[in-house]
């Protein structure tokens, strides 16, 4: 009988410490999708005999191939479909690469988390945590059933929500849960460092939507680290700033005026240097009315990426400019016309620069 007890105790021991333990995100989430016969979420990839990532956020490039994927819009942000291979140039610091990889747009599935800012506000009480919440969950209505959703959100600390599912009402379910804050700090810099770090191992296109104010308030992170994050990572980031669109609504309460409220300009500009880096966009609201279209437009973005690879040319740890552009098959500049044969501007969104990898040699 007592070894019966023992048994049964040491059980419920090692299934507490794999629940809990920081590194187990995917493998805690996967066995209820199992059990229902879904698949699994999204693996960690990890090379043989390398160590796992113990949070220091060092992401390193493939040193084989440089993915970089592409959104192609016309100065109306319709998607310009049916471009190929030869319709495309990268520059890797001024000089042309050579493309090896090339897949075209498609209804390609989605794998994103949502990173919310949750926090009380000591003049504005829980309205930053409230618009966060109402505006991310306007995410939800885009999904199909083979993408994958994980909602974080973010005070003065970061939390994992829900892992990985291809179930929308699972993130739901956990926002209509999420009442009051804990806390009025505000650490973005460390959510998405934190972020970044624990979907290094991830596989194929991934993505951050972030919807917070863009103010930090006590990160152990520097604006200077995250940005050194961001170049190192291969996760496309869009943002949604919250603050200007309360301190607007704030002003219209009181009487006041939002005009040259520069720390919350500061704010919005942070956000969306993260997006740019990444191949990403950012938008500042300024009425709930513009959130669906917004949302609509992150979805189709993400389903109509190009995704092209070149080889790198050196393995020297530093970052390297990217530059993606339109060609034609000859060579020239592409010209986009609409149906009544009139030019249009066009805009290309894809990643500003990579971080090579570091040669073993130290060359």
């Amino acid at each position: 009988m007592k070894r019966v007890i023992l048994q049964s105790a040491i059980l419920i021991v090692l299934t507490l410490i794999i629940i809990v333990s920081p590194h187990g995100m995917h493998a805690a989430a996967a066995i209820p999708a199992q059990a229902q016969g879904q698949q699994a979420p999204p693996p960690p990839t990890q090379q043989q005999g390398q160590p796992a990532p113990q949070g220091n956020y060092q992401i390193s490039v493939n040193a084989q191939l440089v993915n970089v994927d592409a959104v192609v819009t016309d100065g109306d942000g319709n998607f310009l479909p049916g471009l190929k291979k030869e319709n495309f140039r990268i520059l890797e610091d001024g000089k042309p690469q050579i493309i090896t990889n090339f897949t075209g747009a498609g209804e390609a599935p989605i794998t994103i988390v949502l990173l919310i800012e949750f926090r009380a506000h000591l003049y504005t009480g829980n309205y930053y945590a409230q618009v966060s919440k109402y505006w991310a969950a306007n995410f939800l209505n885009q999904l199909k059933k083979d993408d994958w959703i994980a909602l974080e959100d973010f005070d003065l600390k970061t939390r994992v929500d829900v892992d990985f599912t291809h179930d929308p009402r699972e993130i739901m379910q956990e926002i209509n849960r999420m009442v009051v804050p804990l806390y009025s700090e505000s650490c973005l810099y460390d959510a998405l460092g934190e972020t970044i770090d624990r979907l290094a191992e991830v596989k194929g296109k991934k993505t951050i939507l972030v919807v917070a104010s863009g103010y930090d308030t006590f990160s152990k992170l520097t604006y200077d680290n995250t940005m050194k994050l961001v170049r190192q990572s291969d996760v496309g980031i869009y943002t949604i700033g919250t603050s200007q669109f309360i301190v607007d609504t704030n002003a219209a309460i009181s009487g006041g005026s939002s005009i040259g409220n520069i720390r919350s300009q500061v704010a919005q500009q942070q956000m969306k240097v993260f997006a740019d880096l990444t191949g990403g966009q950012a938008w500042t609201p300024e009425f709930d009315g513009q959130i669906p279209e917004i949302m609509r437009t992150i979805a189709a973005s993400l389903r109509n990426q190009y995704s092209l690879g070149y080889a790198p040319t050196s393995q020297d740890g530093k970052y390297h400019k990217i530059k993606v552009e339109l060609v034609n098959a000859d060579g020239t500049p592409m010209v986009v016309t609409n149906q009544k044969g009139k030019k249009v501007k066009f805009v290309v969104y894809a990643r500003q620069g990579y971080t090579a990898a570091k040669s073993a040699s130290g060359d």
